[in-house]
């Protein structure tokens, strides 16, 4: 299976996350910020990706810097993961809808780390959460997984709702581009590389 660990200790920051892409969607989240956790597990369980995580972070300063590495660590563990690259679907595009709020999510495991967030309308914070530190997340996790991300809130009017379709359909995206098909030989890239 592939899967990986990472401890990233930092001042700011320690944490503990194990990915396993092939899963069934279980987790473990402990971040100290319950509506990420609560986006974490329908990330892992709609993208059927095992994931757990630990997070002690400087809360007391704000959750910037735990969202942020986070985001640095599931990169990480996601680019490892992926080990070779060899067969896999490479591209995904899902469109996922939360009650009245639509959301669309387009991944290229490119080998390139590019993020576009077209999300608005979004209130500053859902409970205690700075929704500003959505786009921080992904942010983080395409420049350590290397990989294009496109993520477009078509519509909605509930932070929560629209968050949580984005969330759910990175994860249904993640699961989509990273699965491997025995019609693909070899690295799916005219350039032989990814």
């Amino acid at each position: 299976m592939r899967n990986h660990t990472i401890n990233r200790t930092t001042s700011e920051t320690d944490i503990s996350l194990t990915l396993n892409i092939d899963g069934a969607g279980y987790s473990s989240i402990q971040t100290g910020v319950g509506f990420f956790d609560h986006m974490l597990t329908l990330l892992s369980r709609h993208g059927l990706l095992d994931l757990n995580v630990s997070c002690k972070g400087d809360l007391e300063v704000d959750q910037h810097h735990s969202i942020e590495d986070i985001g640095i660590a599931f990169g990480k563990a996601f680019y490892q993961a992926l080990g070779d690259k060899q067969g896999i679907t490479r591209y995904s595009s899902i469109t996922t809808p939360m009650d009245e709020a639509l959301s669309t999510v387009s991944l290229d495991i490119s080998g390139r780390s590019y993020l576009v967030y077209k999300v608005e309308g979004l209130k500053d914070k859902v409970g205690d959460f700075d929704t500003e530190l959505v786009e921080e997340f992904f942010q983080a996790f395409t420049s350590n997984a290397k990989v294009t991300l496109h993520i477009h809130n078509v519509y909605g009017t509930n932070s929560h709702h629209m968050i949580e379709s984005i969330f759910k359909g990175f994860g249904r995206a993640l699961d989509q581009a990273s699965q491997k098909s025995e019609r693909i030989i070899g690295i799916p890239s005219t350039k032989g590389s990814l």
